[in-house]
């Protein structure tokens, strides 16, 4: 589990400025916070090494590369001792079109969000992927018609 760290108002506008465009350079960086080149490098230094930010990443439009289908699908798990979900969440991410793993509390253990080619290739995904995973219980499969992002920004805090 991370450790908070505390955030400043440059930080905070310094994240969104990121948030709104994570290649902008340092200049348009230290523009858009109000302070100088140094001191955005500096931040962001220390945001990567406090683990505030993770990383940069691309975001590929898998329907413009002819994977046009995504899906989310729920899975509970038969058994919860650490073995096997250590297992599978060490598995699951090598899966073939798996985009994002999410392991939560609830009815179901895990969220895994695909992409595919078509209907066919997540039936496909369901029955050579998941209903073989010994610890696999039950799957269920929700196609995704659009996505539409939210916020990149935090909401206001401390």
């Amino acid at each position: 589990m991370s450790q908070k760290v505390e955030l400043d108002d440059v930080d905070r506008r310094l994240l969104k400025a990121l948030g709104d465009d994570a290649r902008a350079s340092g200049t348009v960086l230290a523009a858009a916070v109000g302070v100088s080149e140094s001191t955005v490098s500096l931040r962001l230094k220390r945001l990567k090494t406090m683990g505030v930010i993770r990383g940069f990443s691309v975001d590929i439009d898998a329907a413009a590369v002819g994977i046009p289908l995504q899906a989310l699908i729920s899975i509970r798990l038969a058994k919860h001792d650490r073995a096997e979900i250590d297992a599978f969440t060490t598995a699951a991410p090598r899966f073939p079109g798996v985009v994002r793993i999410y392991h939560m509390a609830g009815a179901d253990d895990y969220l895994l969000h695909i992409v595919a080619t078509d209907t066919e290739a997540v039936q496909s995904f369901v029955l050579d992927y998941l209903t073989r995973y010994p610890a696999v219980a039950h799957t269920r499969t929700n196609l995704i018609y659009r996505v539409q992002d939210g916020t990149a920004s935090l909401p206001d805090g401390p």
